[in-house]
């Protein structure tokens, strides 16, 4: 079990803009990582009510439960290791035991049990180090949905933030309200 805070900015893109960033980081598909995140919640979407998600990623054949909850200026996170099997486990309703993450959801009075699989989404991901963070370049499919998305990710928020604005402001990007991959998922479903 390892834990850590995410501090991010994010915010959606065009295809037009998103087109701009790869030419600004002169980055190409070449640079792609694949990943996919399978999503679980409750059928009264308690997580969601505590700011929480849950999901798995898939990403070059290994496995990661990761547990997301507010944490100050950001996100903890909390990851359990999974193999294929357990993964498999988990997408048929049978969720198995992951200590760390199972304190965590007690904490929140949600049980394991009580978890279901919502659905997965495909991300193609570019990370390009840039002025002390990470930015990161997102084109995501779900739900026969399409989307760009640029995060940037530092060690504060604020640094993020600055980052993100200067981006934002020198390519001449519109700000958008950018709810999380996992409320966009979700979103998706209830407009379908």
């Amino acid at each position: 079990m390892t834990q850590e805070i995410e501090m991010e900015s994010k915010n959606l893109l065009t295809k037009k803009e998103y087109i701009r960033l790869l030419h600004f980081f002169s980055v190409d598909d070449h640079n792609k990582t694949k990943q996919r995140n399978y999503y679980f919640e409750t059928e009264d979407f308690q997580l969601k009510e505590n700011g929480s998600a849950l999901r798995i990623r898939e990403k070059q054949n290994q496995w990661m439960l990761t547990l997301k909850q507010p944490y100050q200026d950001g996100l903890l996170e909390t990851h359990h290791p999974l193999s294929k099997e357990q993964v498999d486990q988990w997408l048929q309703g049978n969720p198995c035991p992951a200590p760390t993450i199972d304190a965590q959801l007690k904490a929140l009075g949600v049980e394991r049990s009580a978890l279901e699989y919502g659905g997965s989404l495909e991300t193609e991901r570019i990370e390009i180090p840039y002025k002390n963070t990470t930015v990161v370049l997102d084109f995501s499919r779900y739900n026969g949905l399409t989307d760009y998305e640029l995060e940037v990710e530092a060690n504060s928020l604020s640094l993020s933030q600055e980052v993100m604005e200067e981006l934002l402001t020198s390519l001449e990007i519109k700000q958008k309200t950018t709810p999380n991959k996992i409320e966009r998922f979700y979103q998706s479903l209830q407009s379908n």
